[in-house]
């Protein structure tokens, strides 16, 4: 009976912390096309631009938004398409509006494509898996500010990677039983990464 109380208990346990632990481990690894959020590549050396050559010349980082049929929100970027050099910092823009009457809570996933590249796209701010709140026909504007690590270039499988797209999706949003946000119409325990749509780009 102890053993089978103390099975459940880790059970419970190990569910509770697999999402948060599943996202971490995708932010600081990059799998499953998610940018790298780890701090200790945010240092100084890291954010200072290569030169432009002919090896290396400027990535062009494509920005794709949709937003789920659950959620009434007109969601786009403000810019198509910005050029960085490896270890140069940018900042990019979108907008979301609540198109309806209601004030609704939202949350937003993110993938960038070729998958390969996310282990060397690095966010430094973002919007995404963060409650974003917007009052009935609210427009806000939402920054997000990342650079392509350096070490991007003596990676040899990146030769040839000069175009990235930087997808997000947006979802209607809830508190589960835990407090924590998650889509709606998502089973619950099932984290956003699971649910990105690289499908949805246009």
């Amino acid at each position: 009976m102890y053993y089978s109380a103390a099975t459940i208990l880790v059970v419970l346990g190990a569910s509770y912390a697999a999402v948060p632990m599943y996202r971490a481990f995708c932010s600081a690894t990059g799998f499953a096309g998610t940018p790298m959020t780890d701090p200790s590549k945010y240092t100084a050396d890291r954010l200072i631009p290569t030169e432009e050559s002919v090896t290396n010349k400027r990535i062009t980082v494509r920005f794709a938004a949709e937003a789920s049929d659950m959620l009434p929100w007109k969601f786009t970027p403000q810019q198509k398409e910005i050029k960085v050099l490896p270890g140069e910092s940018a900042l990019a823009f979108y907008t979301a509006t609540n198109k309806s009457d209601q004030d609704i809570i939202g949350i937003a996933t993110y993938n960038v494509t070729p998958g390969k590249i996310a282990p060397y796209f690095a966010k430094v701010e973002c919007f995404c898996f963060e409650e974003q709140r917007l009052l009935a026909g609210e427009t806000v504007d939402l920054p997000i500010l990342f650079f392509v690590d350096r070490d991007f270039l003596d990676d040899p499988s990146m030769r040839g990677v000069d175009d990235i797209v930087l997808n997000y999706v947006f979802f209607k949003a809830k508190h589960d039983r835990r407090g924590q946000l998650v889509p709606v119409g998502v089973q619950d325990g099932v984290d956003v990464h699971d649910i990105s749509t690289p499908n949805l780009v246009k």
